[in-house]
């Protein structure tokens, strides 16, 4: 295995951070509004929305493995894994647009619709994602170098979460002129724009320096038996699985719980008391001085405070991470990672005893979680680059794509579950997009799921914490002992 320099340059760093932005403007939609768009905006049944999330999502997930493989085995004068963000910018961005557009079909067609263009989205997701993932782990080989380039990765991630969580909706309403539908649309091509420059900036800004040597070679069969012996491997597929359910949950149940828990004058009041409305009026005063139009923010109290409650939590999140790289260099990923985790899961089980009237604690709660969740955001993806450099310590092989798999299979049948979950859920307490009253049962289940259901697969993170081997002294001990067979390699092949 050989390195030229394990030191990144800022331009690289937010070149490299650049690829998730653009990633995430598609994937946080998924996560956030998807169940919320085909029952609500395409009227599809939410029960077979909940089939089409897990049944695409699975299908997705399953090519994760077969991407990690062809990755490993691409070789162009570009590198393995870059090569495969330029190929599919554009394809990305093009069945984006698709996945979110409202064709006028029968209701079968719209399942046919919706289904189809789903699972292709998950499919040119992993086509480019896994390998942009798979990328860090051979940006560098310095361990603390990957715990400052997850930082900046994750701080992109958090601006992508921002517009999403917090601006999306507004800008559905001010795009269609109150039609989601068109806005949607609009929307996404917007996003699909901008994601494929972006995506165009990461080729080009990085560079690959760790590779193996020529002599360096495994079959698929040796791949696969390495993985099966790794341990921390199937820990961290398992933890993503978990992770990823909790925010597919959570994140695609807030916009339910705003419309059909919270009270909608309680949360009127909250904006006017933090004097969120007098913000808003004096933006548009200073934009109608200087001659621009104003902005339009949405009038309805659920909208507007959902927006501005994901806007508080995706802040703190970012704060939350600025502390993840001293915390991780000081005291190790695992366990930062699993203390952060447990204590903002503290924070979802509270909004089960949050009355409908209690809008600042729930603000409150969202802030907390968001804070501690943070520090977690970039350990997650930076132990699994640990999880690559493990399997090569102990194999003395090198397969990075297929052990980022993990990640994105794991990223993926999470997502599936947990989103189709937030359909299933609604379906199974009675949810009836037409109605603007639900039945109590039905808000009883749209209250568990942000806050009992959702808990419940964050501590089961944590417990895999526990048994998971790589700590801060064998996080040490594996790079040291790699830099000397790396630098012992590339002295033969200079010879």
């Amino acid at each position: 295995m050989q390195t030229v320099t394990h030191k990144l340059s800022v331009t690289e760093k937010i070149g490299y951070s650049l690829g998730d932005l653009a990633a995430n403007l598609i994937f946080q939609t998924l996560m956030t509004f998807l169940a919320f768009f085909y029952t609500d905006v395409y009227q599809i049944p939410p029960a077979a929305a909940a089939s089409i999330i897990f049944a695409g999502g699975v299908i997705g997930a399953c090519f994760n493995p077969v991407m990690g493989l062809i990755a490993d085995r691409t070789q162009t004068r570009w590198g393995k894994f870059r090569p495969w963000i330029l190929w599919t910018a554009v394809p990305f961005g093009v069945i984006a647009l698709l996945a979110f557009s409202t064709p006028d079909f029968s209701p079968q067609g719209k399942i046919i619709y919706a289904f189809t263009t789903y699972v292709l989205l998950v499919l040119v997701y992993s086509a480019n994602n896994l390998p942009y993932s798979a990328l860090s782990g051979v940006l560098t080989g310095n361990m603390a170098e990957r715990n400052s380039l997850s930082a900046y990765r994750f701080v992109a991630v958090m601006v992508a979460q921002f517009i999403i969580q917090a601006l999306l909706l507004p800008l559905v309403l001010i795009f269609g002129e109150g039609d989601k539908a068109a806005g949607f649309e609009s929307v996404m091509l917007l996003f699909a724009g901008t994601g494929i420059v972006f995506f165009l900036i990461t080729f080009f800004t990085t560079r690959e320096r760790v590779f193996a040597p020529q002599a360096e070679k495994s079959s698929i069969r040796q791949d696969l038996t390495d993985l099966a012996g790794n341990k921390p491997w199937a820990i961290m597929l398992l933890l993503t699985v978990l992770v990823f359910i909790t925010l597919a949950l959570k994140g695609g149940m807030y916009i339910f719980y705003f419309e059909h828990y919270l009270r909608a004058p309680d949360i009127a009041q909250f904006l006017q008391d933090i004097g969120f409305n007098r913000f808003i009026n004096g933006l548009n005063a200073l934009l109608n001085s200087i001659g621009l139009n104003s902005f339009l923010w949405p009038e309805d109290a659920a909208t507007s405070g959902f927006s501005l409650f994901n806007a508080g939590g995706i802040i703190c999140m970012i704060i939350g991470i600025g502390f993840s790289k001293p915390l991780a260099d000081r005291f190790g990923k695992r366990d930062v990672f699993a203390l952060a985790l447990f204590v903002s899961t503290l924070f979802i089980l509270l909004f089960y005893w949050l009355p409908a009237d209690a809008i600042g604690l729930v603000f409150l709660a969202q802030i907390l979680h968001g804070l501690f969740y943070g520090i977690t955001i970039p350990l997650l993806w930076a132990m699994i680059a640990d999880v690559a450099d493990y399997s090569e310590w102990k194999h003395h092989r090198r397969a990075t794509a297929i052990i980022f798999s993990a990640m994105i299979f794991g990223l993926k049948l999470g997502l599936s579950i947990g989103g189709a979950l937030v359909a299933g859920i609604l379906a199974h307490y009675g949810y009836d997009a037409q109605l603007p009253l639900q039945a109590a049962e039905t808000v009883q289940g749209i209250k568990l799921s942000v806050s009992i259901y959702a808990a419940l697969p964050f501590l089961l993170g944590v417990a895999c914490m526990l048994v998971y081997e790589i700590n801060k002294r064998k996080e040490s001990e594996i790079e040291r002992e790699l830099q000397q067979r790396r630098a012992v390699s590339a002295a033969v092949q200079g010879d």
